[in-house]
């Protein structure tokens, strides 16, 4: 299969679904992650340009441990909206991936960049096998079918399924310690290492799932329904 996952920013999906994808990636299917922006908020000290220059490159990195392609959208970091052009280049991103699989935030996240992102690539589910909605990639010739990842600490998402991450844990960690660029800046906001939380909350929903490390995933059910649970690792 051909799998995407997007992330409104660098290091969302390392976060949220890398455990996943590794394990895809380790079954042979053909791994792609997209990034809707493009993180040039990102540090306290580094101008626009910068800061989004060294996650480009750490998103490169991140994906290189699963050979991952990346597929990088571009927008600018919290001003990510719903509009022509912005879903003519979230389906251009979708049409170059040709997923049979997505996974994408839900609609609960508590940042509005991950809500709109997730929303904006659900709309785009039927588009982007339309052939009269032209871009500059073929359209689809099979709807793919989507999951919703998790939220950041879990925060009003109730998993419906569970991907046992155990024996791809370190894996994962590695792929977010990737983005340096971020660990000091995001303990200065939130008290607390990226890894760290992520640990927790991977450990919490193993908790959940009866094994040490998880995943959770919901399906995304809007018509028309073209895959099931069993498509997960």
């Amino acid at each position: 299969m051909k799998i995407l996952a997007i992330g409104a920013h660098p290091d969302d999906v390392e976060f949220l679904c890398a455990g996943t994808l590794a394990l895809y990636a380790a079954q042979g299917h053909e791994i792609f992650i997209a990034i809707a922006t493009n993180g040039n908020v990102g540090s306290p000290t580094l101008e626009k340009n910068e800061i989004s220059a060294i996650r480009k490159k750490e998103s490169v990195e991140a994906c290189k441990l699963i050979n991952a392609k990346l597929i990088w959208m571009n927008f600018d970091d919290e001003w990510l909206f719903d509009n022509k052009e912005t879903r003519l280049v979230f389906i251009d991103a979708i049409r170059e991936a040709q997923p049979d699989l997505m996974f994408i935030h839900n609609k609960c996240d508590y940042h509005p960049d991950h809500r709109n992102a997730g929303q904006i690539a659900e709309d785009c589910k039927i588009p982007v096998s339309v052939r009269l909605v032209k871009s500059n990639f073929d359209y689809l010739k099979k709807i793919p079918h989507m999951f919703y990842m998790d939220s950041i600490g879990g925060v009003e998402f109730e998993p419906e399924y569970y991907v046992d991450i155990s024996s791809v844990i370190d894996l994962k960690g590695k792929m977010l310690r990737c983005h340096k660029s971020q660990e000091d800046w995001l303990i200065a906001l939130y008290d607390e290492k990226p890894s760290d939380l992520m640990y927790k909350q991977s450990s919490f929903r193993g908790l959940n799932a009866g094994c040490k490390y998880a995943e959770g995933f919901r399906q995304v059910l809007t018509y028309p329904l073209v895959g099931s649970y069993k498509l997960l690792p």
